[in-house]
């Protein structure tokens, strides 16, 4: 019978000899594992986060850039942009069970949030695929006119935001008659699209659906957006190239880096939108991650090689740990107890105990283990067992 001992048999004895370097043997971890894309390593690994320690890496066709977890099912879903394949992994026993392939190349994927199906963003053909769940299967296709750039699902499930990057355009699209309903032309290249996050009620849902933020990268501005009337409500002015953007849990902040200062930008979405202040935050700051208890704002430093640690409420950084090469990505886990950075140029994930960021003996910083986990690990979905 395989058992979770059994996956993590091979890789313990590594892992225990890195916890010892790094942080206490008493921590407990997490229930549960991190699925781990490695790009050049056309593998899934599985890392068991209650010993710390690979568990199987798991082969599949392709590159992987992305990976996305659906506990319900018990499935985690891949995405090999280079074939325009999705894949999927049987949580249970970490094995692969099934690929579908979408089109020539894809760009990215976004589970519906009502569970029940994949959309996948192509490039070779462009459009906009929705792959139904529980048998995986094609659902519908909608053709796009321009080359698409990035895209988001309204948490009502009722509209798709597709920017176009060069275009200068961003497309809705109404996803119960399967057509794009709008396009709106912008002023500047837009990278980025995100409706607001919603974890409350429909009645939330529905009202957090009705605003789209957008990058607008070639002119540095945020641009928000009035979806059912299809029309610009304001454009605010940023200190930096909005590369990267990351909500608060409850949606209220928006935290924005990029190209252009060493610093945040925190942006007040709601009501007025407005931009609040812009924190210092270590070197090049890129990718960010939010835990929401206590709520501390994780951001990588890829030049540097580490990760800053700010306090949402007081702005103020807390910590700066080393965590690996070319830090890239950054995941919570659902207990809000480590964040688990992977580095993609050294081939690890840092494992940060959250509880250890303010404690006084710390003097680095709260790293608590490094664990090898591929080449090139660019995206994470924690799933609990």
């Amino acid at each position: 019978m395989i058992t979770r001992r059994t996956f993590a048999l091979g890789g313990l004895a590594s892992g225990l000899g890195t916890l010892a370097a790094c942080g206490s043997r008493k921590a407990s971890g997490f229930p549960g594992y991190a699925f781990v894309a490695n790009q050049d390593g056309g593998a899934i690994a599985a890392v068991d986060l209650q010993v710390f320690a690979v568990a199987r890496h798991i082969r599949i066709d392709g590159s992987p850039t992305a990976v996305l977890a659906h506990p319900q099912l018990g499935r985690v879903y891949a995405l090999t942009p280079d074939t325009g394949s999705v894949h999927e992994i049987l949580t249970g026993n970490l094995t692969f069970s099934h690929k579908l392939r979408v089109a020539a190349t894809a760009l990215q994927m976004r589970l519906a949030p009502q569970g029940d199906a994949l959309f996948v963003l192509c490039r070779k053909p462009r459009q906009l695929v929705r792959v139904a769940l529980d048998p995986m299967r094609i659902d519908w296709t909608l053709p796009l006119a321009d080359d698409p750039a990035d895209f988001d699902v309204s948490p009502d499930e009722t509209t798709v935001a597709i920017s176009s990057g060069a275009g200068c355009s961003i497309t809705l699209v109404d996803v119960l008659n399967r057509r794009a309903s709008a396009r709106i032309r912008t002023t500047g290249e837009i990278g980025l699209v995100r409706f607001q996050p919603s974890h409350g009620d429909a009645a939330r849902a529905q009202s957090d659906s009705r605003q789209l933020i957008a990058a607008n990268v070639s002119q540095r501005l945020l641009s928000i957006f009035d979806v059912p009337r299809a029309r610009l409500m304001v454009n605010l002015p940023l200190a930096v190239r909005p590369d990267h953007l990351c909500f608060k849990a409850d949606g209220g902040q928006v935290f924005v880096t990029g190209e252009g200062m060493d610093g945040v930008v925190v942006v007040y979405p709601y009501y007025t939108p407005q931009i609040g202040q812009t924190v210092l935050a270590g070197h090049n700051p890129g990718a960010m991650a939010v835990s929401t208890s206590p709520g501390y704002l994780f951001v990588a430093n890829p030049k540097s090689a580490d990760v800053s640690i700010l306090d949402i409420e007081t702005g103020k950084v807390l910590a700066v740990t080393p965590v690996g090469t070319e830090p890239s990505s950054i995941t919570i886990t659902p207990d809000d107890k480590y964040a688990l950075i992977l580095n993609q140029a050294s081939g690890d994930m840092a494992v940060i105990r959250i509880a250890n960021v303010t404690a006084a003996r710390w003097k680095k910083g709260p790293l608590f283990m490094l664990i090898p986990v591929g080449s090139k690990p660019v995206s994470a979905a924690v799933v609990a067992i």
